[in-house]
């Protein structure tokens, strides 16, 4: 074979073009995913609790605190948990994730309640007469669910505190 025909056997490294390429295809995808996303989800998410509320206060508080404290709790847990696992740089890439994904309901309503577009204001309009008391409730939810997990860290914390004092020569 002769050396012209024969493949290149460099070390140059990585291939920072095709990279950089890659990562720029990858960030217009998600930004067209963002655009027709905050499009269509407010609108969308808020019709699915109007169906599941409807229009009832007392149910509107019910799911709002169940959907604020469990898509709260549960996402921050998971994140302590795997991280207390393992801490590298992959890991904490699935923890975030995984959180994320868990924690799309909340996500979804405060798009509702922080976002400017016609379809936040749709949703606002449609969380107004479909659910009322539904964002409130939602909202002391996720702090009924942070205040859980605050006493629960203080607690492991003065449990850690308390067995290093007692093990202590005197």
């Amino acid at each position: 074979m002769s050396e012209e025909l024969a493949p290149r056997q460099t070390k140059e490294g990585p291939d920072w073009g095709r990279r950089v390429v890659w990562a720029v295809g990858l960030l217009a995808v998600l930004v067209i995913v963002l655009l027709v996303a905050s499009a269509t989800v407010p609108r969308w998410w808020a019709h699915r609790i109007g169906d599941q509320v409807d229009g009832s206060i007392t149910q509107g508080t019910l799911l709002g605190l169940f959907y604020g404290f469990v898509f709260t709790l549960v996402p921050i847990a998971l994140v302590i948990l795997i991280l207390r696992w393992r801490r590298t740089w992959k890991t904490i890439a699935v923890a975030l994730f995984i959180a994320i994904v868990f924690a799309l309901p909340n996500l979804m309503t405060l798009s509702i309640v922080l976002g400017r577009g016609n379809a936040a204001h749709a949703g606002d309009r449609t969380l107004d007469v479909d659910a009322p008391a539904f964002r409130g409730g939602s909202l002391a939810g996720a702090l009924l669910a942070c205040t859980v997990l605050g006493l629960i860290a203080y607690l492991i914390v003065s449990r850690n505190r308390a067995r290093a004092i007692a093990t202590r020569d005197p």
